[in-house]
């Protein structure tokens, strides 16, 4: 471990020193290559040393999306984690109190939402430092972050943060690169763009390809991609998903530094001690994390409105929504009948790739039942 740190130490000095121009993008290009496979080799530990998960890591996925409280420690995670969730866990005012990671459940909506409030991060956390892999690795399986930061402490936190998790292939409020990678046989490497590109030349490009032993390859860019891009492309284990930061303690802070607070993108201003803004940052959770209600209803009877089934926003065909109920739901399916906003007309008769919408009412009419179907 301590070697691979060292490599990582040796070539973020080697590229502090490196100034940024054209001269010196294909040299760049290749030490961020280097410094993503090392940090690859971090975050898949070999099985023979005594760094696995953890105890307290290996939390059980439940209920219908999870959310990841990560934070600098005694930011407030652990307060904000008791209030929305009633969930116990060890608050108080000095550094790394949470040792383990701490699941809670909120009930919002409808659907059930996993809180998982994860040991104080420190700097350092990417490269092995404390318990931050750990701490990172968990954070990859949520489906929304939520960074906690101290209205009193330096915002200089945030910046922290985000490269600890950009270290381990975690990339906040961002769409996966709009490039095109396709390894061949021969040919070598061929870059074409639809657009001016400021960054990347054919150069850099292999140059990169080269640290990853590809010499053969078709690479389309559709926007001014950087080589960070590229890398994360052909990294391929890079996890993209929307973050909140949620800063707290602001009651401590005057109403001018609360204004230019507001003003900030993926921001939200609460105050966990005083349960201030709670419910504001509920409904910004419910937002981010895009999910989709839908009502079953039972042949002959009113639909339950009380249980609904939660799909992703990504992932919400009626094919989706009979394997969220039952896997063998698939088997017996003949067509649905759908009411709501995804529905010409009520209710209309769709196929199993009709996607649905929020809130949308569904009956599944099953083969062989023995009873002649009848549209309620």
């Amino acid at each position: 471990m301590a070697t691979v740190m060292q490599k990582i130490k040796d070539i973020e000095d080697e590229m502090a020193r490196t100034q940024k121009n054209k001269a010196t993008a294909h040299h760049l290009g290749l030490l961020k290559a280097k410094l993503a496979k090392l940090r690859r080799e971090l975050l898949t530990p070999t099985s023979k040393g005594g760094g696995g998960a953890g105890e307290g890591f290996d939390v059980t996925k439940s209920g219908d999306a999870r959310v990841g409280l990560v934070g600098f420690p005694s930011v407030g995670k652990s307060t904000l984690l008791n209030k929305l969730t009633g969930t116990f866990s060890e608050v108080a005012s000095y550094e790394f109190t949470t040792l383990t990671c701490i699941p809670g459940v909120i009930m919002y909506r409808g659907a059930k939402i996993q809180l998982l409030d994860l040991p104080g991060i420190i700097e350092g956390a990417k490269d092995g430092k404390g318990r931050g892999r750990q701490v990172i690795s968990t954070a990859r399986t949520c489906n929304c972050i939520l960074i906690v930061l101290d209205a009193i402490k330096p915002i200089t936190h945030k910046r922290l943060i985000e490269k600890e998790l950009e270290g381990f292939g975690i990339r906040l409020n961002k769409e996966p690169p709009n490039l095109t990678f396709r390894k061949k046989d021969k040919g070598g490497i061929n870059l074409t763009s639809t657009v001016t590109n400021t960054h990347l030349d054919l150069d850099t490009v292999k140059a990169i390809c080269s640290e990853y032993r590809i010499h053969n390859a078709d690479i389309t860019l559709r926007y001014d991609a950087t080589a960070d891009d590229l890398i994360d492309v052909i990294e391929g284990s890079r996890v993209y998903m929307p973050c909140i930061y949620v800063v707290n303690k602001i009651d401590q802070i005057t109403l001018e530094e609360l204004e230019i607070l507001d003003k900030l993108p993926h921001y939200c201003p609460i105050s966990a001690h005083l349960e201030w803004n709670l419910d504001g940052l509920l409904e910004k959770i419910w937002e981010y994390l895009d999910l989709t209600r839908i009502y079953t209803k039972p042949k002959g009877m009113n639909p339950d409105y009380e249980d609904p089934v939660i799909l992703s926003s990504k992932r919400r065909t009626v094919e989706d929504f009979c394997n969220r109920i039952h896997k063998d739901m698939l088997k017996q399916f003949k067509y649905a009948l759908v009411w709501g906003s995804s529905a010409k007309h009520k209710p209309q008769r769709v196929g199993k790739e009709h996607e649905l919408e929020d809130e949308d009412v569904v009956q599944i009419i099953k083969k062989y039942s023995g009873i002649q179907d009848d549209k309620d």
